[in-house]
């Protein structure tokens, strides 16, 4: 079934240019031009995949990204943030509102089909699913594709399910970032083993997990993280 891509940018140009090369290698795509548009065609067509432009009339991406991950019936659709900030500030805070990846202009087109491609693959988890995965009280079940704490539903967006499920599959070993990276999610750029930090962070948020308190997923200094059978 051909997966359909949600593109938004006010750039005329650049969506033509994505919508091209994503038309090219077998996708089917959809577009707008700003964000109220873009929030009713996620609601209604419920795209596979969203590239989002955070710069936008209307609604700008940030607020898109937000009123997505809070409606349960669109929250887990996989967001790739678009954009010409380049600083730091601006990736960490996108990934942490949500965001699955994150690329800055001027791209590669042919690069950003691959990241689009990797984060389908994490939404669609592997092939073979492990029926349970259960440490402490956090349980997941990959048939139906369900993570609770403490009999609790978490609403997670697919790289932070796919980092979940490989620190579950091995607790209480120390995975250093660029592990996590080539284990969970396949795919890694430059930079992006910073973005580990903020999904981790919005993992711990959604565990339930005070603030500035590590509970079951541990920092381990000067390698990365792991996940422990008790907070």
């Amino acid at each position: 079934m051909t997966q359909r891509i949600l593109v938004v940018d006010d750039d005329r140009q650049i969506v033509r240019l994505i919508r091209s090369y994503l038309e090219q290698n077998g996708f089917e795509t959809l577009v707008a031009y700003e964000g109220t548009e873009a929030l009713h065609l996620i609601r209604s067509a419920k795209p596979d995949l969203v590239v989002l432009d955070l710069m936008l009339p209307g609604l700008d991406g940030w607020e898109i990204t937000r009123i997505v991950r809070s409606d349960p019936t669109i929250n887990a659709t996989p967001i790739i943030m678009l954009t010409a900030r380049v600083e730091d500030t601006d990736r960490i805070v996108g990934l942490e509102m949500g965001a699955d990846d994150y690329i800055s202009k001027p791209f590669n087109p042919r690069e950003l089909v691959a990241r689009v491609r990797a984060v389908l693959r994490r939404a669609q988890g592997g092939p073979r699913p492990t029926p349970m995965l259960e440490v402490g009280p956090i349980r997941m079940d990959e048939e139906r594709h369900v993570v609770t704490m403490e009999g609790r539903v978490l609403d997670l967006t697919p790289t932070e399910y796919e980092l979940l499920k490989l620190l579950m599959s091995y607790p209480e070993r120390a995975f250093t970032r660029m592990e996590m990276i080539d284990q969970a999610l396949g795919y890694a750029y430059e930079g992006m083993e910073r973005t580990i930090d903020s999904h981790i962070k919005n993992l711990r948020k959604k565990l339930g997990i005070p603030k500035g308190q590590p509970g079951y997923i541990e920092t381990v200094y000067g390698v990365g993280y792991r996940l422990t059978r008790e907070a």
